[in-house]
């Protein structure tokens, strides 16, 4: 597909091949098992290099991707005003999860029938969320009633998320450290 009478070369390597025809460098790819891929048809005269086509496309594909990073969704944990308080720090943890993966997190006290009258208690639960979370967390939307329930949206708070990464990572190099000198110490033992 290469038009142009004379095209400047580069080999698999990057050793400048020279000024060629392209059958010529296509026959010195087919030589090598690899393609010859146009890489700047502006340049007089047009730069072909040989490499392997389908890594070259992969790796444009995963630089393409790099630089987009990690996109906030939105994920959701549903309570309910007499939820219990183990059942609230399990939901709390997965919410905690999601914080330190980057995303906002949506708290919805879900209603049903008279305990639309104690609106008080879901308020109350979800003050009690924002305590809990702590400072990993901070409230982008305060608590409003949407029909029978009631919600609010909490985003991460990025250098406190952080430190707690760098916390955790710690603490595992520690447990892994101290587990590979008890193998040690067991292990000298026994000879």
């Amino acid at each position: 597909m290469i038009r142009s009478p004379e095209i400047r070369v580069i080999g698999a390597e990057g050793q400048q091949l020279g000024v060629m025809t392209p059958d010529d460098a296509l026959r010195h790819a087919e030589e090598v098992g690899l393609d010859l891929v146009e890489v700047a048809p502006a340049a007089r005269p047009p730069v072909c290099r040989i490499m392997n086509y389908g890594r070259y496309k992969y790796e444009q594909k995963k630089k393409a991707g790099k630089g987009r990073g990690h996109a906030a969704t939105l994920k959701e944990v549903k309570l309910r005003p007499r939820t219990d308080q183990h059942d609230l720090d399990f939901k709390l943890k997965n919410a905690r999860r999601f914080l330190m993966d980057g995303d906002k997190v949506k708290v919805t006290v879900m209603y049903r029938g008279r305990e639309m009258v104690h609106r008080e208690i879901g308020r109350k639960q979800l003050d009690l969320v924002v305590e809990m979370l702590g400072p990993i967390a901070s409230v982008e939307n305060p608590p409003r009633m949407e029909g029978r329930f009631l919600s609010m949206i909490l985003v991460p708070n990025r250098e406190v998320v952080e430190q707690e990464r760098r916390a955790e990572q710690a603490a595992r190099a520690a447990e892994a450290e101290s587990a590979a000198q008890a193998s040690e110490q067991t292990s000298a033992q026994g000879d």
